[in-house]
């Protein structure tokens, strides 16, 4: 471990609010600890809704001064922070590699600079694009003009703490809104040390604010808050509905970003190849635990030995460990509960008659030995079994197979996910009538797992509403339209 990180998990940690830090040693604490080892790493302060009620009125308070700044101004805070994120760019990867359990190799790769980029994008997105859209009605000067929401709460989950924080919050402050996060208590040190780096960089007092508590206590909270003006999710879909439920009952516009079953389509004609190796990597990235990863693999008949052989030779070949080493290429579940979660969903699978083609295993890597690791698993069977209807978020996919496209579409369509689907094939034209006729967020042809700032990403059904992320439309979420007329 780097001497900065051990100095920053050393502590003192606890809420972040109009940039003070609320550490104080006689309040409750949680322990945060490795996944791989299971051993703590940090504690950090829990909060009580007290707390939650000084954040959201600092954040009030705040917001006057930050929305009126001119959109450059608010980027260059913004710039700031991300020097400051490259500048300790191996520090918060490993912090988010311990805190997770995901591999350094994905930190390094992945979400620390695709996390990067989201703050230079959306900083210059903000000087870009206009805030009043004129409208052409006869006999009138009449226009749209968006602004800033206000105070905007964020709930995030533990699977991507760094990139959905920021993936959240990023846009709602380029576009003058100011933010309060509660970081999932299982993974909140990452959020923690964004927030030391953007006080560091000069953000002003009260425009970010991290409370570290509950989801009982302070989420609720932050839902039935009446300052709060605008809520943004992401996590399960059953708790994204008694959020949704908790907005609605106080009017709070409330986006969701929720669950899903991705389904990949895989067709005679593919390169299996190439389709082995995506399907494959998309349940060990990060442990299986990524809510938009194929999980539902439905191969033509003609072609599913020769698929299956494929896929299962490359999931046998993934080295299991500690993420910090440069070899490991899957590390463990999040936590033991998530470890059990997939146990039981794998047992149940088998017990309503899916055969397992690859067995998913509870295992001990040397030096882990108390960490919650698991092996890829591969199970086989219809349409009617549990494994292939609920998310089990973890190294495990579900396949089955079909005949044409209409019966592969009616395997698609069976379940109310639309997060994130995929289709292989060689025929370009066929991909295209496939990937228009998913109902789903996000559909991929030939990959799985795509992602560039200024391609929309979101869900549909129980994968979510009210707009996605990564795009200019993620930007206006955060701008609420209001009219301005004149009669000529």
């Amino acid at each position: 471990m780097l001497e900065e990180t051990k100095k920053f998990l050393s502590g003192p940690l606890g809420s972040f609010i109009n940039n003070q830090w609320l550490t104080d040693e006689e309040g409750e604490r949680f322990e945060v600890t490795d996944p791989c080892t299971a051993e703590p790493i940090a504690k950090v302060r829990r909060a009580s809704a007290v707390e939650l009620d000084s954040a959201v009125e600092a954040a009030d308070k705040a917001f006057p001064a930050w929305s009126a700044l001119p959109a450059n101004e608010r980027a260059i805070y913004l710039h700031r922070i991300a020097d400051a994120l490259e500048k300790n760019f191996d520090t918060i990867a490993e912090i988010e590699t311990l805190d997770v359990g995901k591999t350094i190799e994905n930190t390094k790769g992945f979400d620390i600079p695709f996390g990067v980029e989201c703050i230079r994008y959306f900083a210059d997105l903000s000087m870009s694009l206009p805030t009043d859209t004129p409208l052409a009605i006869k006999a009138m000067e009449a226009r749209i003009h968006r602004v800033p929401y206000g105070v905007c709460g964020f709930i995030f989950p533990w699977n991507f703490p760094y990139n959905l924080l920021l993936w959240g919050i990023v846009p709602a402050l380029a576009a003058g809104n100011t933010v309060v996060v509660k970081p999932a208590e299982l993974t909140p040190l990452s959020t923690l040390f964004f927030a030391k780096l953007a006080e560091e960089a000069g953000l002003p007092a009260g425009v970010l604010n991290v409370v570290t508590g509950s989801g009982r206590e302070v989420g609720e909270a932050m839902c039935n808050h009446k300052k709060i003006k605008r809520m943004s999710f992401t996590g399960s879909s059953f708790v994204g509905k008694k959020i949704g439920e908790a907005c609605g009952r106080n009017l709070i516009p409330c986006k969701l970003e929720l669950g899903g079953k991705g389904a990949a389509v895989v067709f005679e004609d593919a390169d299996l190849d190439l389709a082995a190796e995506q399907l494959s990597a998309a349940i060990t990235f990060n442990t299986g635990q990524v809510c938009c990863t194929a999980t539902r693999w439905i191969v033509q008949e003609s072609v599913v030995e020769t698929f299956t052989d494929k896929v299962t030779s490359l999931l046998k070949s993934v080295k299991l460990g500690h993420g910090l080493k440069a070899e490991t290429g899957m590390g463990p579940l999040a936590s033991e509960k998530q470890r059990q979660t997939v146990v039981d969903y794998l047992a149940k699978g088998e017990a309503e008659g899916a055969t397992a083609v690859l067995k998913g295993e509870c295992v001990t890597p040397e030096g882990c030995e108390q960490g919650y690791f698991m092996t890829p698993s591969l199970l086989k069977g219809d349409t009617e079994n549990i494994c292939f209807k609920e998310e089990i978020f973890g190294p495990s996919a579900y396949l089955t197979t079909f005949t044409d496209e209409a019966d592969a579409m009616e395997q698609v369509h069976s379940i109310d996910y639309g997060l994130a689907n995929s289709v292989f094939t060689a025929d370009l034209e066929r991909a295209n009538r496939v990937a228009d006729n998913m109902a789903c967020g996000n559909n991929w042809i030939n990959a799985h797992n795509v992602f560039a700032y200024g391609l929309p990403y979101g869900g549909v059904n129980l994968s979510g509403l009210g707009g996605g992320v990564n795009s200019p439309e993620t930007y206006y979420d955060y701008l609420r339209p209001q009219t301005v007329a004149r009669p000529l």
